[in-house]
């Protein structure tokens, strides 16, 4: 297929924390690429995902949830990878939750897009989580939504079931510019496996651990190893804050970090298709979600 027919671009989903943007990633994908839980902020770093739509290759960038409270840098690097994300953009994707309406943060993100000087995107609302909402309050929340900002269109889905979603992906497609594809055709991510498989690793200790634990934990990748028989080794470091942080990731008599173990290798065996050998460690180290290196260039 000659270039000059295909088309490639950047589309940046955008919204507050936890409004379906890894979902709708995902489902762009058709297959796993950002980690998805219920808790707010799970997606921390910009994430990629590669999808082809006909003669289109679509580039997704899935952003962290954008947030008022920026006390460390780990929630400032967050905000700032957001921002950055819609600022390369060709397409930005603003997703809001259809059932909770117009909520102050949407209205701050709202105020940002109006300062055009700061993208050039062409900017969409899609409307989530329709199944929860009658349509008359869908038609009213779009009108009331528009009336806020222009936007270029108003799609509305449910990115769990699907609904809406080939629709958004189609248009999208037809809108990105003329421009040879920037990846493989069977490539579906532009990160390392050995990063996803740590945010994987992550994603089970979000799902299993409660309360403000979560967001003081970071998992680490630190060997991958592809042994002679076909098989992977990988290493991963767990790092918290203290001591008390470390015995609830453990849990009674290793419990807790038995089953975050499990679960992860499980569904990287699915993934890889191969054998995977599991290996993590708790290590304490105070304040790590402040640490310059981590987050600064």
């Amino acid at each position: 297929m000659s270039s000059i027919k295909r088309r490639c671009g950047f589309v940046a989903v955008l919204g507050e924390s936890n409004v379906g943007k890894s979902t709708l990633a995902n489902a762009f994908m058709g297959t796993k690429i950002s980690i998805v839980t219920h808790k707010v902020q799970t997606t921390r770093k910009r994430v990629r995902g590669i999808a082809i739509e006909g003669d289109s290759q679509i580039v997704l960038v899935d952003t962290p949830g954008i947030f008022r409270s920026t006390k460390s840098r780990l929630d400032k690097s967050m905000v700032s990878a957001a921002w950055q994300g819609a600022g390369d953009a060709d397409i930005i994707l603003f997703m809001l939750e259809a059932n909770r309406g117009m909520t102050d943060g949407a209205k701050a993100i709202i105020d940002i897009f109006r300062l055009r000087e700061n993208f050039n995107a062409t900017i969409v609302l899609v409307l989530n989580k329709i199944d929860r909402v009658k349509r008359e309050s869908l038609l009213i929340l779009s009108k009331e939504l528009n009336a806020e900002f222009d936007f270029s269109s108003t799609f509305m889905i449910s990115a769990e079931n699907g609904d809406g979603v080939c629709g958004l992906k189609k248009w999208v497609a037809t809108k990105l510019p003329k421009a040879p594809w920037l990846y493989p055709e069977d490539q579906v991510a532009d990160f390392p496996m050995r990063f996803f498989a740590a945010e994987l690793t992550r994603e089970k200790l979000l799902i299993r651990l409660h309360q403000e634990l979560p967001y003081q934990l970071t998992v680490e990748p630190e060997n991958w190893i592809e042994l002679p028989n076909g098989e992977i080794k990988i290493d991963q470091i767990i790092l918290v804050a203290n001591k008390r942080h470390k015995g609830m990731v453990l849990g009674k008599r290793g419990e807790t970090i038995k089953w975050i173990s499990m679960s992860s290798r499980k569904e990287l065996r699915k993934i890889l298709n191969k054998e995977v050998h599991l290996y993590l460690q708790v290590r304490v180290r105070e304040n790590w979600y402040n640490e310059r290196m981590r987050f600064e260039p």
